[in-house]
C-alpha cells in the first residue's frame, strides 16, 4: 500500500492534493488496522476488514484532523458523521478490540499545510463539538468553579448521572447499581453478582441488625436498601437529585423508611457521626487524588472506635501515571474524574490514622459486568434512544465498550480496600481471619 506519511519528496510539490484516505495514512502511526472509507471515493486500510469506519462529511475529517485521538474519533462518531460498520453502536467493543493498535501522531508543518490546502483552509476552522461533550478543564473554573469544588462537583455529577432514570434502568436493569458487580462464576446473571457485590461490602462491614451505617456516593440506594431489609439503620448520599428522588420513592416502596434515608446531599455536609460503617462504593474516582486525604479523614471522623469501612473504586494499574482521564472520558462521561494506582490509596488511607485489613482487585468482575450493561443497551436501544437521543446512547455504547476493554487489558482496576478505626488500645474487635465468603 502506498501511504503519503510525511514524505516531503511528494508533499513539497507545489499543488499536491490529498485525498481523505491518504490523509489518515499521514495521521496514523503505523498500519491502518482497520478499513476507512470516506465521501471523496478514496479508502485506506486492510479491505478484508471485519470493520469499515466510513468518513461521511468534511465536518468528519474536520474533527478528527483537530483533536487528533480518541477526542476526534468519539466526536465525529458521537455526531454521525463517522459511521462504524459492523457492530452496534450499543455495544461497539468488538470493533474497539480490532482498533487497539491505532495510534494516531502530530503531523510535521509540512505535513500539516498539504492537508490544509487538500481540505481548504476554510473546511479546517474548528467547528463546535456535539451537544453532549462538556467544557474543557480550563473553561470550567470561570463557569463552575475550582476543581471538586462543591458547586463544581455538583455540577459534574448532574452531567453524568442526570441524563434519565428510566435511561438507567434500561442499561443497568432491575438492581439499578452503576457499579462493579461481583461474580461467583462468569456465568452469572448481572443481577445475581450485583446482589453479591452488595452481601461481600456487607459481610466485610461486619454488619449486623441494629448497626448504623453511612454509604456515601449512594447512587439509587442500592447498598442502602440491601443494608437496611437487614435491620441496619442507613443514610445514604448522592449529589444527583434524580437518584435521590429514585432512591427515597424505592426505600419507601419497600417499607424501608424507619431504617433507610437517602439524601440529595454532598457527603461533606452529613452532620452525624458515630457510624458503625462506612461505605464509599464508586465516589473515590470523582472526589480528586489531591482530596484523598481529606477524603479519609472525613470517613475516620463518621466512624465510632473499631468501625469499618469500605472503599471500591476504579484505579490505574500502577501509581506512576497522570491522575487525569483521556480527553473523551473527561469531555463525555465523568468530568473532572482521577484515578490513581491502590498503593496511593491505602497509603492515603493509612496516613489519616486508619489501619487497612484487607484489599483486593475485581478488575475482571469489572470487564464482566460492561459486557451485560452494554448487551442491555444492544437489547433497548431504541427505548434508549428515545429517552435520551441518539448521540447520548452512543457515548454510553463507546464509554461502556471502552471500558471493558480497559480492563481487560489492565489499564484500569478495580479495587476493595477494608479498613478500621482502632481504639486507643489499638486492638481489633473483629475476628482474626476473614470472616466473609469471597
Amino acid at each position: 500500500m502506498t501511504t503519503f506519511r510525511d514524505r516531503s519528496d511528494v508533499l513539497a510539490e507545489l499543488g499536491t492534493k490529498l485525498t481523505i484516505a491518504e490523509i489518515i495514512e499521514t495521521l496514523v502511526d503505523g498500519p491502518v488496522p482497520v478499513r476507512f472509507t470516506a465521501f471523496d471515493g478514496s479508502a485506506t486500510g486492510p479491505e478484508d476488514s471485519e470493520f469499515v469506519l466510513e468518513i461521511r462529511n468534511p465536518r468528519g475529517i474536520n474533527y478528527l484532523v483537530n483533536a487528533l485521538g480518541d477526542l476526534g474519533l468519539a466526536r465525529a462518531y458521537i455526531a454521525g458523521d463517522l459511521v462504524v460498520h459492523g457492530v452496534h453502536p450499543g455495544d461497539p467493543y468488538p470493533a474497539l478490540h480490532a482498533m487497539q493498535s491505532l495510534k494516531f501522531h502530530r503531523p510535521s508543518a509540512l505535513t500539516l499545510v498539504t492537508i490544509a490546502r487538500s481540505l481548504g483552509w476554510e473546511r479546517l476552522r474548528p467547528v463546535p463539538p456535539p451537544p453532549q461533550e462538556t467544557l474543557p478543564r480550563w473553561r470550567r473554573v470561570a463557569l463552575e468553579g475550582l476543581r471538586h469544588s462543591k458547586t463544581r462537583d455538583a455540577e459534574a455529577i448532574h452531567h453524568h448521572y442526570d441524563v434519565s432514570n428510566a435511561f438507567y434502568e434500561h442499561v443497568l436493569g432491575p438492581s439499578m447499581t452503576y457499579t462493579c458487580a461481583a461474580y461467583g462464576e462468569p456465568d452469572w446473571t448481572l443481577e445475581q453478582a450485583q446482589e453479591n457485590k452488595y452481601r461481600l461490602v456487607f459481610d466485610k462491614l461486619h454488619l449486623k441488625e441494629g448497626d448504623r451505617l453511612l454509604d456515601i456516593g449512594c447512587g439509587w440506594g442500592g447498598m442502602v436498601r440491601y443494608a437496611a431489609r437487614r435491620g441496619v439503620r442507613v443514610i445514604g448520599a448522592t449529589l444527583s437529585a434524580e437518584q435521590a428522588a429514585w432512591a427515597q420513592k424505592k426505600i419507601a416502596d419497600e417499607g424501608l423508611s424507619e431504617l433507610a434515608e437517602v439524601r440529595h446531599s454532598d457527603y461533606r455536609d452529613i452532620a452525624e457521626s458515630g457510624f458503625d460503617a462506612v461505605s464509599s462504593i464508586g465516589l473515590t474516582e470523582h472526589i480528586g487524588v489531591h482530596n484523598y486525604p481529606s477524603y479519609f479523614r472525613f470517613i475516620q471522623g463518621k466512624l465510632r472506635e473499631g468501625g469499618l469501612f469500605l472503599n471500591h473504586c476504579i484505579t490505574r494499574h500502577d501509581n506512576t501515571k497522570t491522575t487525569k482521564a483521556g480527553d473523551f472520558i473527561d469531555r463525555y462521561v465523568f468530568p473532572d474524574g482521577e484515578l490513581i494506582g491502590s498503593g496511593r490509596i491505602i497509603s492515603d488511607i493509612q496516613n489519616v490514622g486508619l489501619e487497612v485489613l484487607h484489599e483486593e482487585n475485581l478488575r475482571e468482575h469489572y470487564a464482566l459486568t460492561l459486557a451485560e450493561w452494554c448487551e442491555n443497551l444492544v437489547r433497548n436501544w431504541d427505548a434508549c434512544v428515545a429517552e435520551a437521543g441518539e448521540g447520548t446512547a452512543k457515548v454510553w455504547g463507546l464509554y461502556m465498550a471502552g471500558s471493558r476493554l480497559g480492563f481487560q487489558r489492565n489499564v484500569v482496576q478495580l479495587h476493595q480496600v477494608l479498613g478500621v478505626k482502632l481504639g486507643p488500645d489499638g486492638l481489633w474487635n473483629v475476628p482474626l481471619r476473614p470472616w466473609w465468603n469471597p
